[in-house]
Order: C-alpha cells, then sequence, then structure tokens
C-alpha cells in the first residue's frame, strides 16, 4: 500500500467511525486495554502549566481535551490537528457542548501541518503510526518547541518477543482503527522511537499492554 492508499484508507475509516468512536473505543476495556488510563498518563507526561499552549496531533473527537484543559487551563490553547473532517465535526460539537473557547480546530495532514513557533507541549495519542512518514512530523514538531518542553506519543505496536506471532489475531481487533498488514511491515514504532531520540533529550520508552502499546516522551534541549 502506496503512500496515498494509506492516507485514503485512514480517512475513509474515521469518516465511518466518527460519530461512535467514543463508544467504540471503549469497548477495548473488554480485553483488558486501558485506554483512558494511557490517555491520561500521556497527558500528565507533558508537564504542562496553566497558560501553556498544546498542539494535539490526531486529535480525533477530541476525547483528550478534557484532560488537556485541566493541565492549560482557561489561559492555556489547544490546537487540534485532525486529517478526517468528519472526526473534527465531532469534536467541535465537544468544544460546544462544553464552552471551551480557547480551543483551535485544524484540519490537516499532520505530515503538511505548520507547527506554531514555541509551542508548550505536543501530544499524538494513537494516530502519528498511521501517518506513512512519521519522523519528518517529530523533526517538525521539535524544532517548534520551545526549550524544555515535551514531545509525547502514545500508540500501538507489535511486540517483538512471541507475542509477534499473534499478529493474525490481533489484526482484525485493531483493524477498525485503519491498522493494515502493510503499516505492521513498515513498523513505524521503530521509526518513532529512533527519531525521537534523534531529536530530542531525556526520552523514555515504556511497553505497555504486553508491548501492542507504547509511549514515548521526549524533550527539545535547554541549551
Amino acid at each position: 500500500m502506496n503512500t496515498q492508499s494509506e492516507k485514503v484508507n485512514v480517512v475513509d475509516t474515521y469518516r465511518k467511525r466518527a460519530r461512535n468512536y467514543d463508544f467504540t473505543a471503549n469497548l477495548y476495556y473488554l480485553i483488558g486495554f486501558r485506554e483512558w488510563a494511557y490517555r491520561k498518563r500521556a497527558v500528565a507526561a507533558l508537564n504542562l502549566s496553566p497558560g501553556d499552549t498544546v498542539v494535539e496531533l490526531g486529535c480525533g473527537t477530541g476525547l483528550n481535551f478534557a484532560l488537556l484543559q485541566k493541565a492549560v487551563g482557561s489561559t492555556g490553547k489547544i490546537i487540534g490537528v485532525d486529517l478526517t473532517d468528519a472526526m473534527l465535526s465531532q469534536a467541535r460539537k465537544r468544544v460546544a457542548e462544553q464552552g471551551w473557547n480557547n480551543v483551535e480546530l485544524i484540519q490537516s495532514d499532520a505530515a503538511q501541518y505548520a507547527f506554531p513557533p514555541q509551542v508548550d507541549g505536543i501530544l499524538s495519542t494513537f494516530a502519528l503510526s498511521l501517518v506513512p512518514e512519521p519522523d519528518k512530523v517529530i523533526e517538525s514538531g521539535a524544532a517548534a518547541l520551545r526549550p524544555g518542553k515535551r514531545w509525547v506519543v502514545l500508540d500501538l505496536k507489535m511486540p517483538s518477543n512471541w507475542l509477534r506471532h499473534l499478529t493474525p489475531i490481533i489484526l482484525p481487533i485493531v483493524r477498525p482503527f485503519a491498522v493494515t498488514e502493510a503499516l505492521i511491515d513498515r513498523q513505524p514504532w521503530t521509526i518513532i522511537r529512533q527519531t525521537m531520540e534523534d531529536q530530542l533529550s531525556h526520552v523514555q520508552f515504556d511497553n505497555l499492554y504486553l508491548g501492542f502499546a507504547f509511549m514515548i516522551s521526549g524533550q527539545r534541549a535547554t541549551g
């Protein structure tokens, strides 16, 4: 599957899932996948403060917005970026219902998004692995961070141990998130980790859910 085909697959998948995304995502708790706990951990790793500006790539329906609001407060700003119009439509509804006036929503391919300068945090949860060239996104984001501020990625992966042989069983479970055989073969998690280690300091990588998910964080050097 080429880059354009991958993008079309992601857009088509999430247009179909947008209306019921929040509900279906919660169903993964049935197999012990603590998605909300992982999201809270990822937002906490950003180490945000009131008044900060944070960019969320692949913000989807805005599931993380409430957590980010608690971190940056009413004086901060959340910039939500997503490729899919239908997902952003749901995010707008969430923002309007909550009365948040500090959220900006942008429809853009993450690889083409121009980060504003001097942001205080960048977050991506279960999205960056779907981008064909995540290394370019990380490089661009790292350059936009203020010194000492953090990039955090939470995403899916395949384990490096014997559990990788469960791929034929796992794939149908994660296919609703646009995960394909081609994506698994590309191993975006290795690209994400290597680029984070090249571009940022104090990088921490943690395996989650028996190695089927991971969180990685790093900060822009202060020197």
